[in-house]
């Protein structure tokens, strides 16, 4: 869902999706696991992707295209735990020719835990290259992009 959030640095059209860190996304010692920050972006970006029209099956299925992770930069600014209810906000930030690049966080109440910027390619699964965002797919992203 797109959600005005209550503090100033997220964009209003943020998407929003709700995780419960679960026993499976910690350590021996009951914090989140660093790597499943990612994993919990992954989620959201899925579910963004979900919210904007398109499915990453059906992208599969009917053209052959994937998105595919080509670089994140991270900070882990503190940690969540056993139980946490977090939010993981995600905004459009840029679109590419054949990439999408979205700024993510992670949410405890108005606290944040970790912030990304996570730049995502196009690939044709046959050729195994970058392919072009197709003209429909790019042109319903704009409406989802964050206001600069």
């Amino acid at each position: 869902m797109l959600v005005a959030p209550s503090h100033d640095s997220t964009p209003e059209s943020a998407f929003v999706l709700p995780i419960r860190v679960y026993y499976e996304d910690t350590d021996a010692a009951g914090v989140v696991y660093y790597a499943n920050y990612l994993k919990f972006c992954e989620r959201a970006r899925t579910e963004w992707l979900r919210q904007a029209g398109f499915t990453n099956s059906a992208l599969l299925a009917e053209r052959q295209l994937a998105f595919v992770v080509r670089s994140v930069h991270a900070d882990f600014l503190a940690s969540a735990v056993l139980d946490d209810a977090l939010v993981v906000l995600t905004s459009l930030d840029k679109i590419g020719g054949a990439s999408l690049t979205f700024r993510q966080s992670v949410l405890r109440d108005d606290r944040r835990l970790f912030d990304a910027r996570i730049a995502i390619a196009c690939v044709n699964l046959q050729t195994q290259r970058p392919s072009p965002l197709p003209a429909d797919v790019k042109f319903h992203f704009q409406s989802f992009r964050s206001p600069s």
